[in-house]
C-alpha cells in the first residue's frame, strides 16, 4: 500500500487568503500544502495535494487515488451539497476520507448543511479553520497504521 495521503480540494479553494478572508482566513493553499507536508513527513507519508474547479478533474483525482493512495483529504468545496459523482468516486475508494471545511458550515446558510461526501467520509472537520487539514492527516495517518 502506498502512504501518500492525497488532500483535495474543489472549486474557489485555489483563491484562499484571497477570497472572504473573513470567512476562509488569510492563509494560502501553498501554506495549508506547506503546513500538511511538514506533518505527513514527520509521520512517515507523502503528500499530494490538488485543486480543481472542475467537478471532472476532482473525480479523476480520485480514481487516481485509487491505485497511488493510502488515504484521502478531501474539501469539495461547493460539490460538497452537490455532487453524486464525487460520492460515488469516493465510493470506489478502498481507503479512509475524511471530510474537511475550514468555516463551520452548520452557522452558514441552510443549503451547506447537507454533504453527500459525509456519506462516504470516515470523520468530517468543519470550523477549525485552515488547521482542519491538518487533524485529518493526522487521523488519515491512525487509520492506515
Amino acid at each position: 500500500m502506498s502512504k501518500t495521503i492525497y488532500i483535495l480540494n474543489g472549486p474557489n479553494l485555489n483563491l484562499l487568503g484571497q477570497r472572504q478572508p473573513e470567512i476562509y482566513g488569510r492563509e494560502t493553499l501553498a501554506d495549508v500544502e506547506a503546513d500538511c507536508r511538514k506533518l505527513a513527513e514527520g509521520l512517515g507519508f507523502g503528500l499530494k495535494l490538488f485543486q480543481s474547479n472542475h467537478e471532472g478533474v476532482v473525480i479523476d483525482t480520485i480514481h487516481e487515488a485509487r491505485k497511488s493512495a493510502c488515504g484521502i483529504v478531501i474539501n469539495p468545496g461547493a460539490f460538497t451539497h452537490t455532487s453524486v459523482a464525487i460520492l460515488d468516486a469516493l465510493n470506489a475508494f478502498d481507503g479512509p476520507v475524511i471530510e474537511v471545511h475550514i468555516s463551520n458550515v452548520h452557522k452558514r446558510e441552510s443549503f451547506r448543511h447537507h454533504s453527500y461526501v459525509s456519506l462516504r467520509a470516515e470523520g468530517v472537520i468543519a470550523g477549525l479553520g485552515t488547521e482542519g487539514y491538518q487533524a485529518a492527516v493526522r487521523r488519515i495517518a491512525q487509520l492506515v497504521a
